[in-house]
């Protein structure tokens, strides 16, 4: 645990000292699949046990403290302790939850449910801007108990448009990009986010590159087009999980990832911070077998609160 501690601080110090004080910054709220880690019902006592070895589902968060004004992207079942991260880096500047913003990606639990921490029953908060998608916004806006956040006006819902960029300041934006992944309620989107000195892109669920090929995208080209990519890493390998068939899982396994970005040069590969992992990645935790692959194949994993200046 204290290893993991001193790595965070390390990061954190790093990244301070990269850029002057007032200007905006990114930083990673959770890293982990849907579920989080531990995930409800696992058996790894050691995960329960340690809090060392608990990871926050996957959320990213931008700061501008010039404008004093902070977004989220994603709203996860986290969002207490994610929210308190938050706090604890850039404090809020206005009633609670001082936030500017809350951008969705898609409807599945892990990426929006952590609204119900504003409504009536506990934050009680008012007219907090969420974005979103037509379907993300219809499906907020008429199903129970989404609905009743609107109602009440604790959040006001704002609407997106595929490649239309969103300007939080004169020198922030924040772009949506569809991606195909399971749409059973809302489509599903990654994000670019373009600071005045570096931009992200942010990608944490979708079927396969391939897909995204046919669909018009090619993830290399946006990895070009950035200074850092936060992609989709689930499962590291279809063996990850005994007994189990996994060629129809929807998310792109890191062994295929680095196998389809190998022949990127080097440069384009460090781009690459692999995010949204399963509780059962081996890629979670550091000195592994699968996380010393990633690294020496020239690829990261994020760590929570790890902060990149924009």
């Amino acid at each position: 645990m204290w290893q993991r501690s001193v790595l965070l601080i390390l990061v954190l110090c790093v990244n301070v000292q990269c850029g002057q004080a007032d200007e905006p910054f990114l930083i990673v709220l959770g890293v982990a699949q849907d579920g989080g880690v531990p995930q409800a019902g696992s058996q790894d006592h050691d995960q329960w046990r340690d809090p060392g070895r608990r990871r926050h589902v996957a959320c990213l968060a931008i700061v501008d403290p010039r404008s004093a004004k902070r977004w989220m992207i994603d709203c996860t079942p986290d969002f207490p302790e994610q929210l308190h991260a938050l706090d604890e880096t850039a404090p809020p500047h206005e009633e609670r939850p001082g936030l500017d913003g809350i951008f969705l990606t898609h409807g599945h639990m892990g990426h929006y449910t952590g609204l119900m921490y504003v409504g009536h029953e506990v934050m009680g908060s008012k007219g907090v801007p969420v974005y979103a998608m037509p379907r993300m916004h219809e499906f907020l806006s008429t199903n129970a108990p989404w609905d009743q956040l609107v109602r009440y006006e604790n959040i006001v819902l704002h609407s997106l448009e595929d490649g239309s960029p969103v300007e939080l300041t004169s020198s922030l934006t924040v772009t949506p990009i569809l991606v195909p992944h399971r749409q059973e309620y809302t489509e599903v989107v990654g994000y670019r986010i373009e600071g005045p000195r570096q931009s992200v892109l942010y990608i944490p669920d979708i079927d396969s590159w391939e897909e995204f090929d046919e669909a018009g995208g090619h993830i290399e080209s946006l990895i070009e087009g950035v200074d850092v990519a936060y992609l989709d890493a689930t499962f590291f390998s279809d063996s990850e999980l005994p007994g189990r068939d996994m060629s129809g899982f929807p998310h792109p396994f890191i062994t295929h990832s680095m196998k389809r970005f190998a022949p990127l040069p080097e440069t384009e590969r460090a781009k690459v911070r692999f995010i949204h992992l399963n509780h059962t990645n081996p890629a979670l935790w550091a000195h592994t077998d699968a996380r010393k692959a990633i690294e020496s194949a020239g690829f990261l994993v994020a760590e929570e609160l790890e902060r990149l200046d924009l």
